[in-house]
């Protein structure tokens, strides 16, 4: 799979297209990227996702939208479903002046279109002129093919990626999971703390996230750990620390890894959140908090095997 910044640099000559933010590539989503790769690979042609950072409601709206996914952990996704290319392009208030006929003419040129798949809700171009009915007759004109994949639902309502970040901006890990079709991820680069859980025996890795992630609410979760390709299972704690941190601003990620002795310092470490454990406490003395994460290992271990 090749990922790509912008549109320059990728010439094709007939391509499958989806188009859309596509933000946690939840089962929605998936059912949209399927169907384009089952096609476009039956005739022998590319598939192809564009898709867009930061979010376009974020730029015209002003308001941050945090994401379930960066532009690099939604390229994985798609790669994982079996698209070829994926085009992450910047969005700006200059593109979004483009008239659906502008924009589809040059992705007529640059990618060969010659199908292009949309969400039921899909809409483009200046004013979001570009609905499935403006594109269908642009399509005429150029000669590409327009499908509208229906929503999916299940037994909540239709699965959106709004519902989804409320899930887990209140710790509903669990839930959201379901929704997504796969196991919700934060990860980063591990840099060092206070290094305090070392002093009573549960030395955490510290993890330097993505500001513009959902943030699981404060707490314990139970979360699978990805060190390269080992695995291990993680009691991780997103909060203040407000045991010996109560003036902290922004909420920490640490994960202790469970079965685990080794320093890596500066290496890359991916979470997949399983379970929400217990709310994040504040205690009165360090022997209460040993005898809590004792349990949250406990916990842990059950919830994993």
């Amino acid at each position: 799979m090749n990922h790509y910044h912008s549109l320059t640099g990728l010439t094709l000559q007939k391509s499958h297209l989806t188009i859309g933010v596509f933000d946690g590539v939840h089962r929605g989503h998936q059912k949209i990227i399927r169907k384009l790769v089952h096609e476009a690979h039956a005739q022998n042609d590319p598939a192809v996702v564009l898709t867009f950072d930061p979010h376009p409601a974020s730029v015209l709206s002003g308001h941050n939208i945090k994401c379930l996914t960066t532009p690099d952990e939604r390229a994985d996704l798609f790669a994982s479903l079996g698209v070829d290319h994926v085009i992450t392009q910047r969005f700006t208030r200059d593109l979004s002046t483009a008239t659906a006929q502008e924009y589809m003419s040059t992705l007529k040129q640059t990618l060969g279109l010659k199908r292009l798949l949309i969400g039921y809700d899909f809409a483009l171009g200046k004013g979001r002129e570009g609905n499935a009915a403006r594109l269908a007759e642009i399509g005429r004109d150029m000669e590409y093919a327009v499908e509208v994949i229906p929503a999916l639902s299940d037994e909540s309502g239709v699965i959106s990626s709004t519902e989804i970040r409320k899930l887990i901006s209140i710790g509903n890990v669990a839930e959201a999971n379901k929704l997504l079709g796969h196991n919700y991820i934060m990860s980063g680069e591990i840099i060092h703390g206070a290094e305090r859980g070392r002093t009573i025996g549960y030395p955490t890795a510290n993890i330097e996230y993505p500001a513009q992630k959902v943030t699981p609410s404060n707490g314990i979760y139970a979360c699978w750990a990805y060190v390269g390709e080992e695995k291990f299972m993680a009691a991780t704690n997103i909060g203040f620390n407000p045991t010996f941190t109560p003036e902290r601003e922004t909420p920490s990620l640490e994960a202790y890894l469970l079965d685990f002795d080794r320093d890596i310092y500066g290496q890359h470490l991916q979470l997949e959140f399983i379970s929400r454990i217990r709310d994040e406490l504040k205690f009165d003395s360090v022997n209460a908090l040993i005898e809590k994460i004792q349990d949250d290992v406990l916990q842990t271990r059950k919830i994993l095997s």
